[in-house]
């Protein structure tokens, strides 16, 4: 496989652990540590879950995944490219 599969797969991976980190830090704190221990966990949602917390729930999953594949993507790379 040529190398530009594996600069494209490491500049995806840059990029899906950039958005994760941020998706990650977007979600509203379900309890205790460190999300109430500066305020998070005052304020409480009465219908539940919101679309915007479902929509970010996928977002995450689906980025999550893109991140998975490329971690995928460049162990096969590697073990072809790498001799034996």
């Amino acid at each position: 496989m040529p190398i530009a599969f594996a600069y494209t797969l490491i500049v995806l991976l840059i990029i899906t652990n950039i958005l994760l980190t941020l998706l990650i830090l977007l979600h509203r704190g379900k309890g205790g540590g460190m999300s109430s221990m500066f305020g998070g966990g005052v304020t409480s949602s009465l219908a539940g879950s919101s679309v915007a917390e479902k929509n970010l729930d996928r977002y995450t999953v689906l980025v999550a995944v893109l991140w998975f594949a490329c971690i995928v993507g460049l162990g096969f790379w590697l073990k072809q490219a790498l001799p034996s």
